[in-house]
């Protein structure tokens, strides 16, 4: 146990010094340093060892990893947002200092995972209420109807809705792996259960074509509805219900794209970006120069250009990422998001519980699939989307959401760690 506490602190240190050069070659080159922007960064450190110190109390065996990589890829978000937006560093720093406490807390609360399953249905109508609210007063802000504004502050409910879903989903297939595994009524070429007990999951596939309708958010409609259908195929191991999960979105697409002018503008940049690159492609083009003048060391910090391309600092800072650190750097983010997503794969696997390995299984794939989406999106491998990169774009939401579902993946692998 005392090799685990050692290695993660030493990563996290490592953090640290690779946070602190990053502040220093911004600030340095542009005449911005200043001592008590140092002093700031050196307390976050100290928290970030503060936040292992108390989980180590009562989860001495979990992955000294996910840690140590949550604080690099937030240390690479904060270098970039002292070089794109300088006025934002320093809320972004609250933010993550209140991701870190939400981490301890969540991970504190997660000990017993299997008695949260207890509460799934709270969960599960709390989360989509969540939605609900969204979808009828959210506010929209850069394209999508995802906001919910309260006096000054302003937060995306969705960002902390598809954690409860999630817990729900873990919760309802765990108890219902048998009937979705066996199941025996047949609907043309498809056997499938009872309707009562797929309507959850026909309820969230209306809501995610709600989401694509009304906020005009491709990317957590994706999301959502990719998440949900990843469980059931993990729960089941069927891949009828895949395919008919995709059949389903797919027409639900379709007339939407028919239908509604702002899903067609989304496609059609994303088809052909070129026939209108100064006007609403012009996201699109300016990310794909930059990450293509970036090549593979790439221009240096403050050496190139990526603040022309609007709102840069939240859907594009990956663009940002390519140019100023070049393939290198978008490697060494990929492959942090990549030892995540092993990471709640591999306690997934080791899981006591059929709940804890499809909660920390879901969680896996919500990230996976929210890494992709966006980095899909920023290179034109997919429509752009309005979700964040967790950790690194700027949001409190996104900050704090991406830290609570660490928090749970850590407390389920101290969990299985006696089993390996």
């Amino acid at each position: 146990m005392k090799q685990v506490k050692q290695a993660e602190f030493g990563l996290l240190l490592l953090t640290g010094v690779i946070l602190i050069n990053g502040y220093l070659a911004v600030t340095l080159s542009n005449q911005q340093f200043t001592y008590q922007i140092l002093s700031i960064i050196v307390g976050l450190i100290g928290l970030c060892m503060t936040a292992s110190l108390l989980v180590r109390r009562f989860c001495t065996a979990a992955d000294p990893l996910i840690l140590p990589l949550a604080v690099f890829l937030a240390s690479i978000g904060l270098t970039l947002i002292i070089r794109l937006r300088p006025d934002l560093f320093i809320p972004q720093v609250i933010w993550l200092a209140i991701g870190l406490v939400a981490f301890v807390v969540t991970a504190a609360c997660f000990r017993q995972a299997d008695a949260i399953a207890k509460y799934k249905y709270l969960c599960g109508i709390t989360g989509v209420a969540l939605l609900i609210i969204t979808i009828l007063f959210g506010v929209d802000i850069g394209g999508n109807k995802n906001w919910i504004i309260l006096g000054p502050v302003r937060f995306q409910p969705s960002e902390f809705a598809k954690l409860l879903i999630i817990i729900f989903l873990a919760a309802y297939l765990s108890e219902r792996r048998q009937l979705l595994t066996f199941a025996t009524r047949h609907y043309g070429p498809f056997t499938l259960p009872h309707p009562r007990f797929i309507a959850p999951l026909l309820a969230l596939w209306g809501l995610t074509m709600a989401m694509l309708i009304v906020q005009r958010d491709l990317g957590s409609a994706l999301l959502y509805f990719g998440t949900t259908v990843t469980m059931v195929y993990m729960a089941s191991g069927r891949l009828n219900y895949v395919v008919l999960a995709l059949g389903l979105f797919f027409a639900g697409s379709t007339v939407c794209y028919l239908l509604f002018p702002h899903v067609q503008t989304r496609i059609d940049i994303w088809a052909n970006p070129w026939a209108d690159p100064t006007g609403q492609a012009y996201q699109i083009v300016q990310s794909l120069f930059a990450l293509g003048s970036g090549g593979i060391l790439g221009s240096g910090l403050t050496f190139g250009y990526p603040t022309i391309i609007p709102e840069v600092h939240t859907d594009f800072i990956f663009a940002a990422i390519g140019e100023e650190l070049g393939l290198m750097g978008t490697t060494a983010v990929m492959l942090a998001y990549m030892l995540i997503v092993y990471r709640a794969f591999r306690a997934a696997l080791i899981s006591p519980t059929p709940f804890t390995m499809l909660l920390a299984g879901g969680l896996g794939v919500l990230t996976a699939l929210q890494v992709f989406i966006i980095i899909g999106g920023v290179t034109k491998f997919l429509p752009l989307t309005g979700i964040t990169l967790p950790l690194i774009s700027y949001g409190g939401s996104s900050m704090v959401s991406s830290f609570i579902l660490l928090g749970m993946l850590f407390a389920i692998s101290e969990a299985t760690a006696p089993n390996e």
